[in-house]
């Protein structure tokens, strides 16, 4: 089954929407937005830094490595993607909660080990299923 068949139109076009987002926009605005949503310490542990290291990357005073943008990029891309459906606190309840599909490790923390693929697969099935 494909990705268009298991998720349907409207959910598709969610996915594509909330991807070119997390690509188009500027990584510090990225990060502000992820301190505002799901807080600075949730934000600074998906990252892998501290919350200096992150605060200085939302003001543009220095830039994060490969990993990390990566990583908080995902982390807003999956973010989008379930608040079309839910309220931000559900999607910040979603990024700490035990997950299921992820043999019930929290999507922060899976995010944090660079499974981001893993991450947004479970996402996507939050999406469709609840």
């Amino acid at each position: 089954m494909t990705d268009r068949n298991a998720l349907g139109t409207d959910t598709r076009s969610v996915v594509e929407s909330s991807h070119k987002r997390s690509v188009e926009l500027r990584f510090e605005d990225i990060v502000a937005f992820l301190q505002r949503e799901i807080g600075p310490n949730l934000t600074a542990y998906i990252a892998g830094r501290s919350l200096n290291t992150v605060g200085r990357w939302s003001k543009s005073e220095q830039q994060p490595g490969d990993k990390e943008e990566r990583r908080l990029r995902e982390t807003y891309r999956i973010f989008q993607l379930i608040t079309e459906a839910d309220s931000n606190h559900v999607a910040r309840a979603w990024l700490m909660g035990l997950n299921p599909q992820l043999d019930d490790q929290a999507p922060a923390d899976v995010l944090r080990e660079d499974r981001l693929r893993e991450a947004l697969v479970a996402a996507k099935a939050f999406r469709v299923g609840g």
